[in-house]
């Protein structure tokens, strides 16, 4: 139902299209600055985006209870007797229902310190989908009553995310449909599938695919690349593919997907045909699930961004400029709609620039140019990037003198006492300024390791003075002594 147009829309002195990580913060900050009220946020669902609802915080909170399962199976291996399977499985121990039931918890808490904030502080919130009827001009289908109701803004911002792409495979339509999940339905699983499928050997499949691996699943990846991870250098990938496969995970490297078909042998419902991307013959694998985590998409098609003059690329992203700007005046958009990286600091960044940008235009103004892009791929052990990988550091910097140090994790005095020594670091920097340009840690607390040399990067440390430190022993930051006896 079409509300009275004869009626004036209501106005704000800002609407925010979407609720993800840069949204309530930026609520929160413009609300402040221009008063209770003034601030309409717009969102389809839940407050807090994918990271809060889908994402992040659901996904790290059941590796968590991956891992206990994975130290529950390893018990003996630190002298404490546990009871696992002949096949070192911790299944019989998995209750998938309170893994579930923990992630929920949490995932309603943060949503709900999201929501509780932006009560307090004025904000007023939207349930519904919204979409432009002209510019800065907005109409919203209640979720409710499905009513329509537009409003005006003086500014509007575009942050709407993206959604997992879905399977457009031959034979999906044969397939139990509960069966075929994506990295949000997977998490609502009741029980641990016997033979999960994994579509994707990415940041997102991998992910996945390690933590049911670890609570008792059979797994198999396939993947269209040569190697899983595709962004990171060769050592280090192949270093991964090593981990994964002594966890016992089937790896189908350099494959393209050819269909689904439906089958009845007994656990097992799908199978999935697929042939190497050079040619040859097919192959297939049989699985009772399958996780088709090969891609995400922009929420920009109910939009009509066209409507008010905003620009959306081939691949239904918004077009930006450095200061995240739209080609629409006084439309500026954050997060994963407008393209990579999508991790969810970079939204946050997002918010940080538009909030000095808008609230503060005396002061010098901030852009996306040059801004570190650090991440951490959630397996076990962690992978934590920053900077430029190898590969592309000799491309970017082909007249420097660039030099890499490696160092397997086996020479970590802490990560031996944990026993915890699987993976290795990677450094690139340059040898005649001492720059670090980027590092790589595959092991224990990766993340953790990789903020370290952020932060040295942040400083403009050099190596030097890394490799002279004094570090607390035992931890982990102590290999940072060490590292730097390898570079060559």
């Amino acid at each position: 139902m079409l509300r009275n147009l004869t009626m004036a829309p209501k106005h704000f002195k800002f609407i925010i299209l979407g609720s993800g990580q840069a949204a309530p913060p930026l609520a929160n900050a413009l609300t402040a600055a221009h008063g209770k009220g003034s601030t309409l946020i717009v969102e389809k669902a839940f407050i807090g985006g994918t990271c809060v609802n889908y994402g992040c915080t659901p996904t790290k909170t059941m590796i968590s209870s991956g891992r206990v399962a994975y130290l529950s199976a390893r018990g003996n291996d630190y002298g404490i007797t546990t009871a696992v399977t002949e096949q070192g499985s911790v299944r019989g121990l998995v209750d998938m229902h309170k893994v579930r039931q923990r992630k929920r918890d949490i995932v309603t808490s943060f949503r709900g310190g999201n929501e509780g904030r932006l009560e307090k502080n004025g904000v007023v919130v939207k349930y519904g989908v919204g979409r432009f009827i002209g510019p800065r001009s907005v109409s919203v289908k209640d979720r409710d009553t499905q009513e329509e109701e537009e409003y005006t803004a003086d500014t509007v911002f575009i942050n709407t995310g993206c959604r997992p792409a879905e399977p457009g495979l031959p034979g999906v339509e044969t397939v139990d449909a509960e069966r075929v999940l994506d990295s949000t339905s997977i998490m609502e699983l009741g029980e641990v599938p016997k033979k999960l499928i994994v579509v994707g050997a990415g940041y997102v499949g991998l992910e996945f695919g390690h933590l049911f691996k670890r609570l008792g699943a059979e797994v198999t990846a396939v993947g269209r690349g040569k190697q899983v991870l595709e962004r990171e250098d060769e050592d280090i990938a192949e270093e991964m593919r090593k981990i994964l496969v002594e966890d016992g995970i089937g790896l189908e490297l350099g494959m393209d997907t050819v269909r689904l078909e439906a089958v009845d042998e007994g656990d097992m419902k799908i199978r999935l045909v697929y042939k190497p991307t050079s040619g040859g013959e097919e192959k297939s694998v049989l699985g009772s699930h399958i996780l088709w985590s090969a891609g995400r998409v922009p929420n920009t098609d109910m939009l009509d961004a066209d409507k008010a003059g905003v620009r959306i690329d081939g691949k239904g992203f918004v077009q930006c400029n450095e200061y995240l700007q739209t080609a629409a005046d006084g439309v500026y958009v954050l997060g994963d709609v407008k393209g990579g990286p999508a991790f969810t600091h970079i939204s946050y960044d997002d918010f940080r620039i538009l909030k000095n940008n808008i609230l503060s235009p005396s002061s010098p103004k901030l852009s996306t140019t040059d801004r570190m892009v650090p991440y951490t791929v959630y397996t076990d052990p962690q992978l934590g990037h920053i900077g430029l990988h190898e590969h592309e550091a000799r491309k970017a910097y082909p007249n420097r003198n660039i030099k890499v140090a490696k160092m397997p994790m086996m020479w970590v005095a802490r990560a031996l006492e944990t026993d915890e020594t699987r993976g290795m670091m990677k450094a690139v920097v340059d040898s005649d300024t001492e720059e670090i340009l980027g590092y790589t840690c595959l092991g224990i607390e990766g993340g953790e390791m990789m903020s370290m040399v952020q932060i040295a990067m942040m400083g403009k440390v050099g190596y030097s003075k890394l490799r002279d430190a004094t570090f607390a022993h035992p931890t982990l930051a102590e290999s940072l002594n060490n590292l730097w006896g390898s570079l060559e």
